[in-house]
């Protein structure tokens, strides 16, 4: 399995990060995120997108509203890789290449 580093790359950024903790406990709108965070609406917005795009979260229109939600295989994904790279040095403690 290989290391998604464009996954591990949108979620290292922290607001991202706090997004996606929000997001794991219940489906939230901007509006909401804007007051969790402190964030201005735009940048909000902007992370939701570059979210959006990796398949990490989707967007549920509601009225004038959208509800964003956490789409946890995406997350399960990039956690199995991580898992896998972890077995893998597990398996190879001592392991050395020659000069």
């Amino acid at each position: 399995m290989r290391l998604d580093t464009d996954i591990l790359r949108l979620i290292a950024d922290p607001l991202r990060a706090r997004i996606l903790e929000l997001l794991a406990a219940e489906a939230l709108c901007t509006c909401h995120l804007i007051e969790e965070t402190g964030a201005k609406q735009a940048n909000i917005s902007n992370h939701l997108r570059a979210l959006r795009e990796a398949g990490l979260v989707e967007a549920e229109p509601c009225g004038k509203f959208t509800y964003y939600s956490l789409r946890p295989e995406a997350l399960r994904g990039a956690a199995a890789s991580l898992t896998a790279l972890a077995d893998r040095a597990e398996r190879h403690p001592q392991a050395r290449r020659p000069c």
